[in-house]
């Protein structure tokens, strides 16, 4: 199996063999174009459905991959938004109410934020990620709230009140939007 994006991409082979015979293809192949494998992010994992506990984990295109359990108790690739992705995406979504707070109304924070949060789902939205989509949302909603309390002297919301500002303005709640077979 091969997954890729651009540059990027993820290689799943069944036997060592098959591994192998990958690498002296695609080293040869580069070779052709004076170009190589990247040795810092070229790794060779042990992922099996087989011992699920003893499998890695891998990191690629901001998705922490796993093995974990269905419903039906069986093994299945999880995934969920890697920690590293997480963090950059509060920190980013920090620094922009940071700046936008002062110059920027409240609708039109409210408006930004709303796009903000359905870009955020409808990449990291998959199943099996909810729980890091709801931690984000109460992350967000913590940095609004406290960003949009420092625009003066005086408090401008309570919780109550940034509650039904967020209903107002229909900030949206997490949500799967695709789904991982």
């Amino acid at each position: 199996m091969l997954m890729r994006f651009a540059d990027d991409y993820v290689c799943c082979f069944q036997y060592h063999r098959d591994l192998q015979e990958f690498r002296r293809a695609i080293d040869g192949r580069l070779r052709k174009f004076n170009l190589e494998l990247s040795k810092e992010k070229t790794r060779v994992i042990e992922f099996t459905r087989f011992e699920t506990d003893k499998s890695e984990t891998f990191v690629f295109l901001g998705f922490e991959y796993r093995w974990g359990l269905s419903r039906q108790n069986k093994p299945l690739v999880k995934m969920r938004t890697a920690k590293k992705k997480f963090k950059a995406a509060l920190a980013a979504m920090g620094s922009w109410i940071k700046i936008g707070r002062c110059k920027l109304g409240t609708a039109m924070i409210m408006e930004k934020l709303r796009a903000k949060l359905q870009g955020h789902y409808n990449y990291y939205g998959v199943s099996g990620n909810c729980e890091m989509l709801c931690s984000y949302y109460h992350q967000v909603c913590l940095i609004v709230f406290k960003w949009l309390n420092r625009r003066s002297q005086r408090k401008s919301c309570n919780w109550k009140g940034f509650g039904e500002m967020l209903e107002f303005f229909k900030i949206p709640r997490p949500r799967i939007i695709g789904y991982w077979d």
